[in-house]
């Protein structure tokens, strides 16, 4: 159950960040380590041509930052270069997505008219993409078009989002995980409970992430409860009061987003809530000095899904089936999975990955063992009145 990230030259990631896309957690972390951050904001737009839902005959993806992988030589994604020659149509593949609120924000009123968002599909998460299900805002795939996804979809992720069982309207395209990391040498017995936080050598050394779910569902799990179950107010306050006695302590030394790691690296943080694909980069770049752990408590799943927005055509709705299809044979997502770095959530990969890159198939940062998956929570789906009301709690108690 503990990770250890193998040693791995990453080179590649130092080139990756001279394209100068959008600015993510992945290229602050990287940015720390090289010394500099590339702080290019390319827009791009997605409302030229090339996408079904536009009156085109292709696919506009819409994604997150170094969501796919790619040639730094080349300047090209190989397995959608792929895709593109096997299927005869081009797909506009668009870095789009920044932040699930803001890019919500983008798209939300030609969802509510069921207009054509200006993108075919999106991979929003899943928290995110709960409340376009609820809302009726997204279409049904047909499974017909996606066997490689019904034999192949890890099982742990049919029901893992709770308003879409099945899977009938969103598919993960990427799983990032959330734990506990330490410095090894720093924290030798490593942190087993939420309460080894509060280990008076540690006092100002412990950063938590600012994102709620992420926090809040592992202090949740730390006290006993379930974050994808039936909790409410009381299991919330508990939680809040949890992390607000180590705020006003001084135990939590900083609350953080995309900068948590570089209090890692500094020495200001020797103990941590982390997404895991950030500590395979610190380990990488910085000679393996953390150790992360899937708690026994419960460690955080979440998913980055495929939905397609109504406004998409029957048409683009098909060629999109296909496209996810695609990503669902194990030796392609292996591609994928050896640039991007989280967990993926198609069978086989793993296997895949040893003719792919040999020195990453048996990274369990990538690939959790059973015993980890068994251990692995989502964060349940909440109303607009319940995230409204506990985002501004959580807000509240970090005194912002």
């Amino acid at each position: 159950m503990v990770f250890r990230q193998p040693e791995d030259p990453i080179i590649r990631d130092i080139v990756r960040m001279i394209r100068g896309q959008q600015l993510d957690r992945r290229q602050l972390l990287r940015g720390a380590a090289a010394g500099a951050v590339g702080l290019g904001a390319l827009g791009l737009s997605a409302c030229s041509g090339g996408g079904g839902g536009g009156g085109g005959d292709g696919v506009i993806w819409g994604n997150w930052t170094y969501y796919l992988d790619y040639d730094d030589a080349a300047g090209t994604y190989p397995s959608l270069e792929q895709f593109q020659e096997q299927a005869g149509y081009e797909v506009q593949y668009v870095e789009d997505i920044d932040d699930n609120n803001t890019f919500y924000g983008k798209i939300k009123d030609q969802l509510q008219l069921g207009d054509h968002t200006g993108y075919d599909t999106i991979t929003m998460t899943d928290w995110m993409n709960g409340r376009l299900i609820t809302a009726n805002q997204v279409q049904e795939f047909d499974y017909a078009n996606l066997p490689n996804v019904t034999a192949n979809l890890v099982d742990a992720q049919w029901d893992a989002l709770d308003v879409d069982p099945g899977r009938k309207f969103s598919i993960p395209w990427q799983l990032p995980a959330t734990a506990w990391v330490w410095n090894t040498e720093a924290v030798p017995n490593g942190i087993k409970t939420l309460d080894d936080f509060l280990d008076p050598k540690l006092k100002g050394k412990v950063v938590v992430l600012s994102e709620m779910r992420d926090t809040v569902g592992l202090i949740l799990a730390g006290l006993g409860h379930d974050p994808g179950g039936q909790w409410g107010d009381t299991e919330f306050d508990a939680a809040m009061a949890w992390l607000d006695d180590a705020l006003q302590s001084g135990q939590i030394g900083n609350v953080k987003g995309n900068s948590y790691t570089q209090d890692l690296i500094t020495g200001d943080a020797l103990a941590a809530m982390a997404w895991s694909g950030d500590v395979i980069m610190l380990n990488a770049e910085n000679d393996n000095q953390w150790t992360l752990e899937i708690p026994e408590s419960g460690g955080m799943i979440a998913a980055d899904s495929f939905t397609v927005p109504n406004g998409t055509s029957p048409e683009a709705k098909a060629r999109v089936e296909e496209l996810i299809d695609f990503y669902y044979d194990p030796e392609i997502m292996a591609q994928v999975a050896d640039y991007v770095t989280y967990v993926p959530p198609v069978k086989g990969t793993q296997e895949a990955m040893r003719q792919v890159n040999p020195e990453n198939a048996d990274n369990p940062l990538i690939f959790p063992s059973e015993e980890d998956w068994e251990h692995l929570r989502p964060f349940r789906t909440l109303t607009a009145e319940e995230d409204k009301k506990y985002s501004t709690q959580f807000q509240n108690v970090l005194g912002l």
